[in-house]
């Protein structure tokens, strides 16, 4: 039979910040440890900057600038994911994620799951999700709803939980600040248990946990570096983003908030420890192929090399804390443990399952650096953009336009090992850095010497974008958890 597969995304997750790359604060205990006998790739990167972009990437194999997946109002055309490829070929598929980008939106990247597991910030988890149910059948649908729920197996609990969404979208002021916030990981670990213990045949799974997104709220036991004072600062911000954009809020808050996203890393990788001990006690680990990532990083206020703006958060942007994430690669039966030190893309996600599957582990252990290895930034998408507008002077929206662009090559020469050669472009800017690991990197020359350009003109777009549903368009729920999410007004 053929190897389960698992894609662990840590989203918003940076290398920088994680003890795996070297970071001060043990924020990933588990994944340390967990990386000694699995593949660890020292220098990976994202394909994009942001959740839409960087999955369309990592579930169909193709460069941003091929399948051009990059606003909230466009779908990537069915029959692209490998997702939808393990489903045809008999597999049981299931995606467990608060991400809307996954399992809300209209942008297709739910193709392929049987299971469409989503938001869980409700009174009874177990119970039917009024949200997941306005997501597939529509809004107003409250006759329909009810039936659902007194034909499921917790009627009560599941019309209390149409009573709770109801009452968070139409008062907000009435209901206790848990129910409006996000659900933590443990959420969807269960969720990805529970699925995974009534499974008899080969299964493959996505489970994207959005801790390390802001707003950052560890739990207290997780939250070893920020504490209370810091989270009140944060939760007194108008707008994550925009607050530090528009002058509102201080920079040194912005970097300040690392305490509270290590804390939210460190909750992330207990969980991580969770989802590993469970497969391990089962008998399922030795045949699963475990993939753990981040679909994109995080900016605390690094100054881009490029425009010599600041960076908050990501969505636009291909600075290093944006791009460079962890990514450890367990392959079925892998007892020892390797370190890639060339550049490796997510992009290559789907070629590296179908090595395994095919039973080609040379070719499987270290797919993901195969070339070429890029990354790619379409600016701000429109509804940000609005709140560009909003936020910003007029005369400082510049920043905000205009297609980023890195190539990254292995150094073959140098005094350092595992060094990476970045090239990048917008407009009429281009720069040559060098990367010596996660933390350390210079520029080395401005300008690319055409190399960026060179390497973009390849590619060619695939044809797998199709329009999809507008932002201003989408259910209350759906439009409130993208506004907490920073992704609309």
């Amino acid at each position: 039979m053929n190897p389960n597969v698992l894609l662990v995304v840590l989203d918003s997750v940076r290398a920088s910040n994680t003890s795996l790359h070297g970071h001060a604060n043990e924020t990933t205990p588990f994944l340390d440890d967990f990386a000694a006998s699995a593949t660890r790739y020292e220098q990976a990167r994202s394909p994009g900057s942001w959740s839409l972009p960087s999955h369309t990437s990592i579930f169909t194999g193709l460069h941003v600038a091929e399948h051009g997946v990059t606003e909230p109002k466009h779908r990537l055309a069915a029959g692209n994911t490998i997702f939808e490829e393990l489903q045809e070929s008999g597999y049981e598929t299931a995606v467990f994620s608060e991400n809307p980008w996954l399992t809300i939106m209209d942008v297709g990247l739910d193709a392929g799951f049987d299971e469409v597991s989503g938001a869980q910030n409700v009174l009874f988890p177990e119970a039917a999700n009024p949200t997941e149910f306005t997501a597939a059948e529509g809004q107003g649908q409250y006759a329909e709803y009810v039936r659902r729920c007194l034909d499921g197996d917790h009627p009560v609990k599941s019309l209390l939980n149409g009573v709770g969404t109801k009452l968070a979208w139409d008062y907000p002021n009435l209901v206790p600040d848990w129910l409006m916030a996000s659900a933590p990981a443990s959420a969807y670990v269960d969720r990805f248990v529970d699925w995974q213990s009534e499974r008899d045949e080969q299964w493959a799974a996505c489970i994207n946990l959005m801790d390390g997104h802001a707003p950052y709220e560890p739990a207290p036991e997780h939250d070893r570096w920020g504490g209370k004072r810091l989270k009140k600062i944060q939760a007194d911000l108008e707008k994550h983003v925009w607050s530090f954009h528009a002058g509102d809020a201080p920079w040194w808050q912005c970097r300040a908030f690392e305490a509270l996203y290590d804390g939210a890393i460190h909750q992330m990788d207990a969980q991580l420890r969770r989802i590993v001990d469970v497969l391990e006690r089962r008998g399922e680990l030795d045949d699963t192929l475990l993939v753990v990532t981040s679909d994109h990083g995080e900016g605390f206020g690094e100054v881009s090399r490029l425009k010599g703006t600041r960076l908050v958060g990501h969505v636009e942007g291909i600075h290093e804390s944006q791009l460079h994430v962890p990514l450890v690669v367990k392959h079925p039966g892998q007892r020892e443990g390797e370190v890639v030190s060339e550049p490796a893309s997510l992009t290559n996600f789907p070629d590296v399952v179908r090595a395994v599957l095919d039973g080609d582990g040379e070719d499987a252990q270290g797919g993901f650096a195969e070339g070429p290895i890029v990354s790619s930034s379409a600016g701000l998408t429109e509804p940000n953009m609005k709140l560009a507008r909003e936020y910003c002077d007029a005369d400082e929206l510049w920043q905000f336009r205009g297609e980023m662009r890195a190539v990254f090559e292995a150094e073959r020469e140098g005094d350092v090992d595992g060094a990476v050669s970045k090239y990048a472009d917008w407009e009429d800017e281009s720069v040559g850095v060098r990367v010596l690991d996660s933390h350390t990197s210079y520029v080395r020359e401005r300008g690319d010497g055409g190399r960026v350009g060179e390497v973009f003109g390849r590619f060619s777009d695939a044809g797998v974008r199709e329009s999809g549903t507008d932002v201003d368009d989408v259910d209350d729920s759906t439009r409130q958890r993208l506004r907490d999410l920073g992704y609309a007004e």
